[in-house]
């Protein structure tokens, strides 16, 4: 029996099947992230539990090349291995932080987000996870910090694990720097965790259409 939880997400998502799958050589290069979420499975009005409902992000290495130091959701380029986008979405989440497509339910997508300095078009997918499940490891069992995650050394800093409440809260707008160049933008802003660009226009989208309908 489906859960009271993933009928309200279905219903304000769009459909899994209706994403195209991408044509070699597609610009911009097709990717996609997992926005992973926990709350109870009989949470049915998810809009007026934003605090019961947690969402996984990651904050990327600070020596990276692209988006370092930024937080954002596990993701990637889609590769012609792929049967699809959700596939590549769940292929990268057990590359970034060990989290398995076995524990991953997907409910639905969201809108494409593109990025303007790396050329992506970024398709969010939405599952479900169950954070209490996960078992805790030890130091030589992976890279990862914290309790229950395997982490890419190469990749992944650090796995945050915060409510959709707190980072509603955090809204506003901040200056940054980027390549010797001050700007403004729109931010959600929990403790030191400063979360813009892509990622907010993905946060956005979904708390959104969760305020508007479920």
């Amino acid at each position: 029996m489906e859960q009271p939880l993933a009928r309200a997400l279905a219903a304000v998502l769009d459909e899994i099947a209706a994403v195209a799958i991408p044509a070699p050589g597609d610009q911009p290069v097709p990717a996609a992230v997992l926005v992973g979420l926990d709350a109870p499975a009989d949470l049915a009005r998810p809009r007026d539990a934003l605090g019961e409902i947690r969402v996984v992000l990651t904050k990327r290495r600070a020596d990276l090349r692209r988006h370092a130091g930024e937080i954002s959701f596990p993701g990637g380029r889609w590769e012609a291995a792929d049967g699809s986008l959700c596939e590549t979405a769940l292929r990268e989440v057990e590359e970034e932080i060990g989290l398995p497509a076995s524990e991953v339910t997907p409910v639905g997508a969201l809108s494409v987000v593109n990025t303007f300095v790396t050329n992506y078009a970024i398709q969010p997918f939405v599952g479900l996870v169950e954070l209490a499940q996960r078992p805790p490891h030890t130091a030589s069992e992976g890279s990862g910090r914290g309790p229950r995650w395997h982490t890419s050394a190469h990749e992944v800093d650090e796995v945050l694990e915060l409510t959709l409440a707190e980072i509603d809260a955090g809204r506003g707008s901040t200056e940054l720097e980027r390549r010797g160049v001050r700007f403004s933008t729109d931010t959600f802003t929990v403790g030191t965790n400063v979360i813009w660009g892509a990622t907010f226009r993905i946060l956005e989208d979904l708390l959104a259409r969760l305020r508007a309908n479920a």
